[in-house]
């Protein structure tokens, strides 16, 4: 009898944490559109690379991303493993990241100190640059089976929700137009791998509800690398 009223808590607790990402995420503004004549990138339809990149302008914030391309590559996809790829990023979602360091929202010792040089209108600029660059991928698909169950499965005993509810079936987001969950798809393993342990260790925070930090809170270092190493793959 226990052991059903916990599953039934733990499945409550579950419902209660998707709904409430559901009402954050519809309260997010939508992307202010692009003109029409800007370009499709990476086969993406141009409705689609509009809601994407964000109010910015791609065109503009090439020019103004030549500091951030040393780092993080000149089409979004970087080479060290522990800088995020920005390729096909959300627009918003980046801004969102910048400003939050800015905010001590969330800690880098270089982004921190990025943050506080850049203007929001050019911000958004470099931002949607890089979310009009093909979206990143994969080198290889990973088969990790461990990875794949717990990015595809609901764990309701551990208040666990499935990492595609969120993220999108391939982790390349839900659909265009919603900036709040990033495209994780195709990140690096080293760098996924260590926002997982942050999330975990409640040193970042700045999840939408803080569903991440819950949705990790009891996975083990093996699971958190089998996550990892699967969307790495994606």
């Amino acid at each position: 009898m226990l052991l059903r009223k916990r599953k039934i808590i733990a499945c409550l607790a579950s419902v209660i944490l998707l709904m409430s990402a559901a009402a954050f995420a519809e309260n997010v503004s939508p992307a202010s559109p692009l003109p029409t004549s800007q370009p499709s990138a990476g086969n993406q339809p141009v409705d689609e690379l509009k809601l994407r990149t964000g109010p910015g302008d791609p065109v503009a914030g090439k020019d103004k991303a030549a500091l951030c391309i040393s780092c993080h590559g000149e089409d979004g996809n970087s080479v060290d493993p522990n800088i995020p790829k920005l390729a096909g990023q959300y627009g918003i979602y980046i801004s969102k990241q910048m400003r939050n360091y800015l905010a001590s929202t969330r800690s880098h010792q270089v982004m921190s100190g990025m943050a506080g040089s850049v203007s929001d209108a050019d911000l958004a600029d470099i931002s949607a640059y890089f979310a009009s660059q093909p979206i990143m991928k994969g080198v290889h698909p990973s088969d990790n089976k461990l990875g794949k169950k717990l990015f595809e499965n609901d764990d309701l005993a551990r208040m666990m929700v499935r990492c595609n509810s969120c993220h999108g079936a391939t982790g390349k987001g839900l659909e265009p137009g919603n900036p709040v969950y990033p495209v994780i798809g195709g990140q690096h393993k080293e760098y996924l791998l260590a926002q997982l342990i942050s999330f975990r260790k409640g040193a970042r925070n700045n999840s939408p509800g803080g569903i991440m930090n819950i949705t990790v809170h009891r996975l083990s270092d093996a699971e958190l690398e089998a996550l990892a190493d699967y969307i790495s793959g994606l």
